[in-house]
């Protein structure tokens, strides 16, 4: 009797070793922003967060490029909500018509990269000629931000800045929220 006991309490504390480790959360678009700085050069149709029941949310962007992009950057940074949005993890630049073109990309832009490449047709090389378009369901996030890379709980901004001819031409912000899937 004291073995299966001692059997027991065994399990019981690598089940709530393994339970009080592991990360679970649920993430959650709360809100997309998007702002062309140059309308010469591109121009949101649009750009929105659709609710199409409790439990499906995606966004959905729509950029028109009206001139050849050959010369690309893109800047990003995560920010966290604490008194205001501050610098999370995260706040880089590089070049997106060589990261496009590498055989071996930036790890931290391709993880990035890796959450819409499957939802957008921004998967060709400089020029950028046609119009991009994102359409992004939230659950796609979970595994990455849950399993891949773990986040803490809490609001995230994830703010991008599209650069063309090194002159900053559009901004989107995408705010995440990352709560505790145990409440």
């Amino acid at each position: 009797m004291a073995i299966k006991l001692n059997l027991f309490v065994v399990f019981l504390m690598m089940w709530c070793a393994y339970y009080f480790t592991e990360v679970y959360s649920l993430v959650e678009f709360s809100n997309v922003q998007c702002e062309s700085l140059d309308k010469d050069i591109a121009v949101f149709e649009h750009c929105f967060l659709k609710s199409v029941n409790r439990s499906y949310k995606y966004v959905s962007i729509k950029v028109k490029i009206l001139y050849p992009v050959t010369k690309a950057k893109v800047r990003f940074g995560l920010y966290k909500r604490l008194n205001g949005y501050k610098p999370f993890l995260y706040n880089m630049s590089f070049d997106a018509c060589r990261f496009l073109k590498s055989s071996n990309p930036n790890p931290v832009a391709l993880y990035f990269y890796n959450f819409i490449k499957d939802y957008s047709n921004m998967n060709h090389t400089c020029p950028f000629y046609q119009d991009i378009e994102l359409k992004m369901p939230y659950h796609s996030l979970n595994n990455r931000v849950t399993k891949v890379l773990p986040f803490p709980e809490g609001n995230y901004m994830f703010e991008t800045h599209w650069i063309a001819y090194d002159i900053n031409r559009a901004i989107t912000k995408f705010y995440i929220n990352m709560k505790d899937d145990l409440n």
